[in-house]
């Protein structure tokens, strides 16, 4: 629905972005993360066919990003992190223009600004100027524009900047149901929480390239190695006694009283077998749990550059995700 095929974009002497290759599947969601400047908003306006690329070639729904530009524009529903909305318009007359904009007869468009605004809870506001709408509302709005005309391809950025927890939780669960329709949604976000959440695959982008890109579990092993978990043992026994009779199924991390930290690289398979043998030893196991991991711990490892290869990882890279990172960065 999304591809993308060494994408470039050159202001002058300044490479905003850089030989990006990119590819998004209908009924998937792809979060684009990096730092400030790193290209992102300039990857989306690319694919929404609002820049023209200096290099290289995009097509979205089918349709090229340059010769079929205005096409492409029909077929995409944008929300940019300033979406500029017409502040003495109300609501339902805003979203009317819009919608006419786009080609809805007048009956369509009533129904969808009715049934969308009823969705994200501004129904009750729909007569008010957009200009005494809090920045929540606002972001709301224009979400809800980006919809209007239930296009196939999303380009989100930012989407919940600037919203209280409940309006932000809407928005999020908008998106999950969004994403499971047929439908194929770009996401850009500074919040990991959000992105890990949402995200089938992430590419993090830094310096104008994707140096890493994969689902969040292919970036966790690259990056940490295998899974930890801990293994809590009945009171009384001591970890340290336990661990002979597990040190050929699992590596040994870490023992601290009754609790045991190891490693394995299938635990599907070895954890049953791990619990089977205390089992038949009478060992008390009280709970066994993976270590929890987060995308942020994963993200800040990618853009500091560190090599997958590094110690603790999982020796070579997958080939799904390119070259070692450092390589990446040097390019």
């Amino acid at each position: 629905m999304i591809e993308a095929q060494q994408l470039g974009k050159q202001f002058g002497s300044f490479h905003a972005v850089r030989g990006i290759d990119l590819q998004v599947h209908p009924g998937e969601l792809l979060a684009l993360l990096g730092p400030n400047g790193a290209g992102k908003t300039t990857t989306v306006r690319m694919l929404g066919a609002i820049l023209r690329p200096t290099s290289g070639s995009a097509r979205v729904a089918g349709l090229d990003v340059v010769a079929q530009a205005q096409a492409v524009r029909g077929k995409v529903g944008l929300l940019t992190e300033y979406p500029g909305l017409y502040g003495r318009m109300a609501a339902l007359e805003y979203l009317d223009f819009f919608g006419a904009l786009l080609g809805l007869d007048a009956p369509t468009r009533r129904r969808r600004a009715e049934a969308l605004l009823r969705q994200f809870g501004l129904w009750e506001a729909r007569e008010r100027k957009l200009d005494s709408y809090s920045k929540g509302m606002r972001q709301k709005v224009a979400l809800v524009r980006a919809l209007i005309h239930d296009p196939p391809v999303l380009f989100l950025d930012e989407p919940t900047t600037a919203m209280d927890p409940q309006s932000a939780r809407t928005v999020r669960d908008a998106i999950g149901a969004l994403r499971n329709a047929d439908r194929a949604i770009l996401l850009t976000t500074h919040n990991l929480a959000e992105a890990e959440l949402l995200a089938d695959r992430i590419a993090i982008i830094h310096g104008g390239r994707i140096i890493a890109q994969g689902s969040f579990a292919e970036l966790s092993r690259q990056l940490l190695g295998d899974p930890a978990y801990e293994l809590q043992l009945g009171a009384g026994q001591p970890a340290a006694a336990v661990a002979p009779l597990l040190d050929d199924l699992v590596t040994i991390e870490a023992l601290a009283g009754t609790t045991l930290r190891f490693r394995c690289t299938a635990p599907q398979l070895v954890n049953p077998q791990l619990l089977a043998r205390l089992a038949a030893r009478s060992v008390p196991v009280v709970a066994l749990a993976e270590v929890p991991r987060s995308l942020e711990e994963v993200y800040l490892r990618i853009v500091a550059g560190q090599s997958p290869e590094a110690p603790g990882a999982a020796g070579a890279p997958d080939a799904r995700l390119g070259p070692a990172l450092p390589d990446m960065v040097r390019s």
